[in-house]
């Protein structure tokens, strides 16, 4: 390994399995020391013990008692356990096992408490804080007709809230540092989706999340510049327990141990490590696709064709603009499910 991040403390959420442990792994092996964070919720994001009809945490139904033991003054001793022996431990001590620097977190980084106790752990057991990756997430997937207000509020607040308080903490460290003249080197990769850039039928809920995502790491690229933060998004595609069974055929692993397993979340974190080193100097509010062995910048919103009375149209001459625009314009990318 190149070692492009020796030296840089790291944090990941949603880092016990799939992209974030992949990603948590990666920077490792480059020579970051990494903070592990994850809830060890089931792909729905309801405690492991939870039956069909226990409280729908971390939906945020119950803000008494926010997520699956987010704070940890608020967890029972059982939950307390869990957190203890769950997956961000496990790969902890993968890291560690390979003779790397790792810690775990188990707050619910959706929560204020949560995510300013995922930046202390690292200043705390570290001493600083150079590079943030938003990884967590679930899903709660229905029809738009079918998807109740609960299941709506739970993946917005797990991956937008769950973006903008860790991004929000972290940046406020940032700040006071650059503030005190030790202005960083310092790193935000967040984690946005095709669902989020095109939709997808059936994930209004992560669609919406997704998409705030990008507008939330323009905002944040633009405004933590000064502080020397930059903020990128990544939209990856990989096998991982959001898409192992929904993508199934797309998703599976090579029939031969030698043939390239272009859907292993591992290749998608070779370009969250750089972007989330000092190497990449310069590069700041970009969205990026990372699937198998391809990287591609996506380009955003971009004017196309346009007209200009000069004065106002009546509704008429309005619709008879636009369907003759349109003929001048590009075609959208398809939502995925439609073909």
């Amino acid at each position: 390994m190149s070692g492009i991040c020796d030296g840089r403390v790291v944090v990941v959420t949603g880092a016990g399995r799939g992209l974030g442990r992949a990603h948590a792994l990666a920077f490792a092996a480059e020579g970051a020391r990494v903070v592990v964070n994850d809830l060890g919720v089931r792909l729905d994001g309801r405690h492991p013990d939870a039956g069909a009809d226990r409280d729908r945490m971390p939906a945020g139904a119950d803000r008494d008692r926010v997520s699956a033991g987010a704070d940890r003054d608020r967890m029972s001793a059982e939950e307390e356990l869990m957190r203890q022996d769950g997956p961000a431990t496990q790969v902890v001590a993968e890291i560690r096992a390979a003779g790397g620097e790792a810690v775990a977190h188990a707050g619910d980084i959706a929560t204020t408490e949560g995510a300013a106790s995922l930046v202390s752990t690292a200043l705390e057991t570290y001493g600083r804080l150079d590079t943030l990756v938003n990884n967590a997430g679930f899903l709660r997937d229905r029809m738009l007709v079918n998807l109740d207000e609960d299941d709506w509020d739970a993946v917005l607040r797990v991956h937008l809230k769950g973006h903008f308080l860790p991004l929000r903490h972290a940046a406020a460290h940032w700040r006071a540092e650059s503030k005190a003249g030790r202005t960083p080197a310092a790193r935000v990769v967040n984690t946005s989706s095709g669902a989020g850039l095109l939709g997808s039928l059936g994930q209004a809920n992560y669609s919406a999340a997704k998409a705030g995502i990008v507008g939330l790491t323009l905002v944040a690229a633009a405004e933590l510049a000064r502080y020397g933060v930059q903020v990128n998004a990544i939209a990856p595609a990989a096998r991982t327990r959001m898409t192992e069974h929904t993508f199934a055929e797309t998703m599976a692993a090579p029939a031969t141990a030698t043939a390239f397993d272009a859907m292993s979340p591992g290749n998608v974190s070779p370009l969250v490590v750089w972007l989330g080193s000092a190497a990449a100097a310069g590069v700041t509010g970009r969205v990026f696709e990372a699937e198998a062995g391809r990287i591609t910048v996506m380009e955003g919103w971009h004017p196309g064709p346009t007209a200009d009375k000069g004065a106002r149209w009546s509704p008429a001459e309005a619709g008879e603009t636009v369907r003759r625009l349109l003929t001048e314009a590009r075609a959208p990318g398809h939502v995925y499910g439609t073909g």
